[in-house]
């Protein structure tokens, strides 16, 4: 298996057409502007690691091809993270044991109470999940002997705690707000980092593109590529031409290979 980071999904919470809006970026036939929920696939050391189960996540994993899942890492609760939790059932139920699920105290709460049926040590169904609690204070935690993973402490709408992961020289941020200097520190050296960007407009609880290449030109990654992308940021085309040389606005589908990075 080839190191690399699949872009599942790259829509902000509605997706990209929205439902009724007839703008030019939702009316586009260009399939760079149609932006499912947001969600990621890192293939690394011959293991699946997936970054939240996006509320269009079944149609992702049969559009990939995607019949295999080692661990998940779950960013916050919210549903267009969390809601395609329960397409993994399928993917459970051939594991001889319970699949890792990763996250916080709080967000293992609720998602014990959304799909009970999936969790605990004797799930209704074959398989299950088993979870595992992130203590962001408690840094690097270990998916196996090979990968360790950095919780990265951000905010989201409010003040809402929000974890990105750093896995090696790869970092998964989305529906970031702010971070503060401790752990942007976390995310130097880095060959890869995904980051959020809603729009070119600030809003309340996304980062905005200026804020998004600010972070970028601080911590200056090999390669960032934006996420979690509303209609209102514009074509893909005319923005990636605005962007500097090492920045890429990300789409549905799109691979990056690790070591081409490298």
């Amino acid at each position: 298996m080839q190191d690399q980071l699949i872009f599942l999904g790259t829509g902000t919470s509605q997706g990209v057409p929205i439902i009724g809006c007839n703008c030019e970026v939702c009316s586009s036939k260009d399939p760079h502007d149609h932006r499912l929920r947001t969600s990621a696939l890192l293939q690394y050391k011959d293991k699946n690691i997936l970054f939240d189960t996006s509320a269009d996540f079944r149609g992702q994993l049969l559009s990939e091809g995607i019949t295999n899942i080692d661990y998940v890492l779950f960013t916050h609760e919210h549903r267009d993270h969390t809601a395609g939790l329960d397409e993994l059932r399928p993917i459970t139920w051939k594991r001889e044991d319970s699949l890792p699920i990763y996250a916080e105290q709080r967000v293992l709460t609720y998602l014990h109470a959304a799909f009970p049926h999936i969790m605990g040590g004797k799930p209704k169904y074959p398989g299950g999940a088993k979870l595992r609690e992130v203590a962001v204070d408690k840094t690097p935690f270990a998916l196996n002997d090979e990968i360790q993973v950095i919780p990265i402490r951000m905010t989201h709408f409010q003040g809402l705690p929000i974890l990105g992961f750093r896995i090696d020289k790869v970092a998964y941020l989305t529906d970031c707000k702010t971070i503060d200097n401790e752990n942007l520190n976390k995310l130097k050296d880095l060959d890869v980092l995904v980051i959020n960007a809603l729009g070119k407009k600030e809003h309340p609880s996304h980062l905005s593109l200026s804020d998004a290449l600010e972070i970028i030109d601080y911590l200056k990654p090999k390669q960032a590529y934006l996420t979690h992308i509303g209609h209102a940021m514009g074509y893909h085309k005319d923005v990636q031409k605005e962007l500097p040389e090492n920045v890429y606005l990300a789409y549905d589908g799109l691979k990056v290979s690790l070591v081409a990075v490298k």
